[in-house]
């Protein structure tokens, strides 16, 4: 299945660069009114103006504004991840998914199966971890583990790349370790993300690994798992995008747990969001709204 095929499955995905950028702007203005200070004057495709003449010119108003923070909902991965989470905390999840329209939830395999059920025709995704958190693992148990994932519920999966090869040089296991997971995930038409940890890596690897990962057949790349030394930052997302351009994905995770943080990401050029303080960051922007 070719890439843009697979985006036009994805919840609002079929929104291209400047359009998702346009969307931010109306986000940034109706949330913030006349301060405008979510993003600095020299960010990505700055409109131009006051806030007030944006807001004219986007034809945002008290009912664009809910619709705008729907779309913001829908591009967040709503997320559960912790070891200890319980089934009664990832049946609230799925309902939090259902109530605000989170674009998709998140947990650990175990839990797919429950997801799946409660979030059956709802147009909310289910999507699990593979290889997770390390990506220290063979191949084979990721192929696996990710052919389990699909055949109880998983729509999609964020597999961890392995960080100690890319840094000992050994790119084509690299190489092979993404794309064989990629086979199974696209052989069942399921979106396959790549996480790199960027906390490991310099700029220099960071690159190599989104090349790596585009070559491999991935539909996006990630910050991190949000279990490492550092979540994402503007300038790894900015780097990200810049590489691997705008016909891949990519996807912030790890940190983001204010609207300020979520709209940075989205400007810098993150199609996607992993969060566990989803519901906060839509809480944060309705108050702003108000």
């Amino acid at each position: 299945m070719l890439r843009s095929q697979q985006f036009i499955s994805m919840p609002v995905f079929s929104l291209t660069r400047p359009e998702l950028q346009q969307l931010i702007a109306r986000i940034a203005v109706a949330i913030e009114g006349e301060k405008g200070d979510l993003f600095e004057q020299n960010s990505l495709d700055r409109e131009k103006g006051s806030a007030s003449s944006r807001r004219e010119n986007l034809g945002v108003s008290a009912a664009g504004r809910s619709l705008d923070l729907r779309n913001l909902a829908r591009l967040i991965d709503h997320t559960l991840l912790r070891p200890e989470a319980s089934r009664s905390e990832i049946e609230q999840l799925c309902r939090e998914a259902l109530s605000h329209g989170f674009g998709a939830v998140y947990l650990s395999l175990a839990w797919v199966p429950l997801a799946a059920e409660q979030l059956r025709g709802s147009g909310v995704k289910v999507g699990t971890v593979i290889g997770f958190p390390f990506g220290a693992t063979l191949t084979s148990a990721k192929r696996a583990e990710a052919e389990a994932a699909i055949r109880v519920g998983a729509e999609e999966l964020d597999m961890v790349m392995n960080a100690g090869a890319l840094r000992s040089g050994q790119l084509e296991l690299v190489q092979s370790d993404i794309s064989g997971v990629a086979e199974i995930s696209h052989a069942y038409g399921c979106i396959l993300k790549v996480i790199l940890e960027n906390a490991y890596l310099s700029d220099a690897q960071k690159v190599t690994a989104c090349r790596i990962a585009e070559q491999a057949g991935a539909d996006y790349v990630k910050t991190s798992t949000g279990f490492g030394p550092s979540g994402a930052c503007e300038a790894d997302v900015r780097l990200m995008r810049e590489t691997v351009g705008p016909a891949m994905g990519v996807k912030a995770a790890g940190g983001i747990r204010t609207l300020r943080d979520a709209l940075r990401m989205l400007q810098a050029g993150a199609d996607r969001l992993g969060s566990s303080a989803s519901v906060a960051i839509l809480a944060e922007a309705s108050r702003r709204g108000n």
